[in-house]
């Protein structure tokens, strides 16, 4: 432990089980190796924490601390209290790294020192790892704090995102004013002490499910937009936009979303993906001619 890496991984954990250890796979798998991997475990009450325990005695990068359940906020500030690189790559406990992540991160951090957090353009998949869509992050910093500050906490991707610490804790670092919008909030803080970018490079596969906190808690970022922009802009000497609104949350209409998950996992030959999201559509809308279609082709394999 005398050693101090360049690199602090930082992630929370809460009944992470289903993913957990393909994620953790993908970290320990980087091409650049000087990293410590810090998992905070939320209080988990399924087999994450023996999970952990395996890793943590497989590779000694790997610390875990363990916390009382207090929710997203309080285990990213815990992480970020033992981390001791300079740098911090947050990661969650149910996407997948790239095997040069952290290679190319660090490298443009050291090469633009009027940076101080950095993310990825990503590759989103189903829940069964089947591709969706690459997605087109904007580049520069003024493309993407205008973006934080229309409201998409999607500008710099926090699966993503390598920030220098001691910039993060000068602001403040996570705060729960806004729960569930803590990534937006944060990077909105982070973009006035110096420049954001995303590289160009897909580095992250970052998993859609039902159980996501973007999908369960959606309702509860959308109300946290409005007051936490304007506190943005008004931290920034502006004035809100008068027409600071934003629509009413997706309407939960699982059984399409799981049909398209199917289409895309039978796209890509993953036939156990397919069957599944197909019969979960099923199970939303059991009168739905087209999730059925969807499921007799998942079952014929094409």
């Amino acid at each position: 432990m005398s050693h101090v890496p360049a690199v602090s991984i930082v992630m929370g954990a809460y009944n992470a089980q289903r993913y957990l250890a393909e994620a953790l796979d993908s970290l320990l798998a980087q091409t650049f190796r000087d990293f410590e991997l810090i998992v905070v475990d939320d209080g988990s009450t399924d087999h994450t924490p023996a999970i952990l325990q395996l890793y943590q005695s497989k590779d000694p990068r790997v610390r875990i601390e363990r916390i009382q359940h207090a929710g997203i906020v309080a285990a990213a500030n815990k992480g970020l209290e033992l981390a001791r690189a300079p740098l911090i790559a947050r990661a969650d406990a149910d996407d997948i790294q790239m095997p040069d992540r952290l290679q190319k991160q660090v490298q443009f951090l050291q090469e633009h020192p009027q940076v101080v957090a950095v993310g990825s353009r990503m590759l989103s998949i189903e829940p069964y790892g089947s591709p969706l869509r690459e997605s087109e992050h904007k580049l520069t910093h003024e493309e993407i704090e205008a973006e934080l500050l229309a409201g998409s906490g999607w500008a710099l991707p926090q699966p993503a995102a390598t920030m220098r610490k001691d910039v993060a804790l000068a602001v403040g670092g996570y705060r729960d004013k806004y729960p569930w919008s803590e990534d937006l909030d944060l990077f909105l803080r982070v973009a006035e002490a110096g420049k954001l970018a995303n590289l160009p490079d897909v580095l992250v596969k970052y998993r859609f499910h039902a159980n996501s906190t973007n999908h369960k808690r959606y309702a509860i970022q959308l109300a946290n937009k409005s007051p936490l922009l304007r506190e943005a802009y008004e931290r920034r000497g502006l004035t809100p936009p008068a027409n600071l609104h934003f629509e009413a949350p997706w309407d939960g209409n699982l059984a399409d979303r799981y049909t398209s998950w199917a289409w895309a996992a039978l796209k890509d030959h993953n036939i156990y993906g397919a069957r599944r999201n197909a019969w979960a559509a099923v199970k939303k809308s059991p009168l739905s001619m087209t999730t059925w279609r969807a499921l007799a082709c998942a079952l014929r394999g094409s």
